[in-house]
């Protein structure tokens, strides 16, 4: 967990087909991350190999200000995804390209990629024995070119230990906020999604996006349901009362639950009770123990157990950081 109140420097390295969206996202992302009094907290600046132009896979050139020396000075570095190219082609990288970002990485500079930027990571040798993820649809190429990577083409995004990935297109503005959200707690990461007009956590991963040869249902759903647990986290919220609500059996409404969220509806309810319980950590003074039963966790054991779990603290140690006494 880090929380540096001074100014972040992210470098964003572009390479030729590099992709358009990804390429703008962390500029628009961790640009609308600011401090109360408006102080920006991130600044972004694009490199390239040479500091020369590159294509995009959007009809323009990238004209960057900054080299590969960029990477020697930033806090991060982040990697867009590529349409095309040696790291998606043959799962090889340019030798310059792979040893500033190894370099970038052993001096302690956080690492991401967005989409099928995780196949230069690969190709550098960054993801050697960790997991990641990449868009669903290069899954099969990734494996094939990086066996040796543990892939989880399921998730939105991976944090790994200093080294992120994300899933494709959208899940790298995923990514960002999660990011803002590790630095500078929800409150400045909620901030940053209302100015992108986003919304601050997605439920459950890219599995629900990947395409299947499942005819289309007309059943309506379960968002109304999710939206009625959201309002009674503070209560035990059995599966049979969700599938009551929801008027389905318990074995359609799991299938269902799982196939809108990626998520069973046990897996959602933690996650969900875990963001509420940081809210609340960072929002008002009631104490762990209210907060636990406040969260739905019931005991304060329960709350340290499944938030250090997911946050990767306890809650009294995130409290510190992110509400400090006055």
């Amino acid at each position: 967990m880090r929380n540096n109140r001074a100014m972040h420097r992210i470098a964003v390295l572009a390479l030729d087909d590099v992709v358009g969206l990804d390429l703008g996202t962390p500029s628009q992302v961790f640009g609308t991350a600011r401090t109360g009094d408006l102080t920006p907290l991130y600044r972004v600046e694009v490199c390239t190999p040479g500091g020369r132009p590159v294509r995009s896979t959007a009809g323009f050139q990238v004209l960057p200000d900054h080299g590969l020396e960029l990477l020697d000075s930033a806090d991060t570095v982040i990697v867009p995804g590529l349409h095309d190219g040696p790291p998606l082609t043959d799962g090889t990288l340019d030798a310059a390209v792979a040893a500033a970002l190894r370099a970038a990485h052993d001096r302690g500079a956080r690492i991401m990629s967005i989409c099928t930027g995780a196949f230069v990571l690969a190709a550098a040798g960054l993801l050697d024995g960790r997991r990641a993820t990449t868009h669903w649809a290069y899954a099969d190429r990734f494996r094939r070119f990086h066996p040796q990577v543990d892939l989880d083409p399921d998730v939105l995004f991976i944090d790994d230990d200093g080294v992120l990935t994300s899933a494709g297109v959208a899940a790298g503005i995923d990514l960002c906020l999660h990011v803002i959200r590790t630095d500078h707690g929800s409150a400045v990461a909620n901030r940053s999604a209302r100015r992108c007009v986003v919304p601050p956590w997605r439920d459950g991963g890219q599995a629900q996006y990947i395409e299947r040869p499942v005819p289309r249902t007309t059943d309506t759903g379960t968002a109304a349901t999710r939206e009625w647990a959201r309002q009674r986290l503070h209560e035990p919220v059995a599966l049979r009362e969700l599938a009551a609500h929801a008027r389905m059996s318990v074995r359609t409404f799991t299938r269902h639950f799982r196939s809108e969220t990626g998520l069973s509806p046990a897996q959602w309810l933690l996650q969900q009770r875990t963001e509420h319980a940081r809210v609340l950590l960072e929002t008002t003074d009631l104490t762990v123990d209210q907060i636990a039963r406040h969260a739905g966790f019931g005991t304060t054991a329960a709350l340290r157990q499944h938030f250090h779990s997911r946050v990767g603290v306890a809650p009294s140690a995130y409290r510190r950081t992110f509400r400090p006494v006055p």
